[in-house]
């Protein structure tokens, strides 16, 4: 594969799990606003985000594991980490809607 070539798969997964992050951290400000439903609708759309870079990074792990010749890339390795820890991010604010939820029913 080529650098020029490995560095558009990159950009790919950076793109899609930047708008994913983006959309998180939309989606906390709606659970801070008791606005739980739209959080978890803007959580179900980042998670398509995710599953279009995801889906990248399967591409190119495919394309290896078939005896193609993958040169990493600093921008790859930096795509990676983005992606892996928006999927974190994304963990752990679902596990803070349902204890705001949860609060916010205690609190009742």
């Amino acid at each position: 594969m080529e650098q020029d070539q490995i560095q558009s798969v990159a950009f790919d997964i950076i793109l899609h799990s930047g708008s994913s992050r983006t959309m998180i951290h939309e989606a906390f400000k709606m659970m801070r606003n008791s606005e739980f439903k739209n959080a978890a609708d803007k959580l179900e759309a980042s998670n398509e985000e995710l599953l279009s870079a995801h889906q990248s990074q399967t591409d190119l792990i495919q394309q290896y594991t078939s005896g193609e010749d993958i040169n990493m890339e600093i921008i790859m390795v930096h795509a990676q980490d983005h992606l892996m820890t928006t999927m974190t991010l994304r963990e752990v604010a679902l596990e803070m809607l349902h204890l705001y939820e949860r609060l916010e029913k205690d609190n009742k």
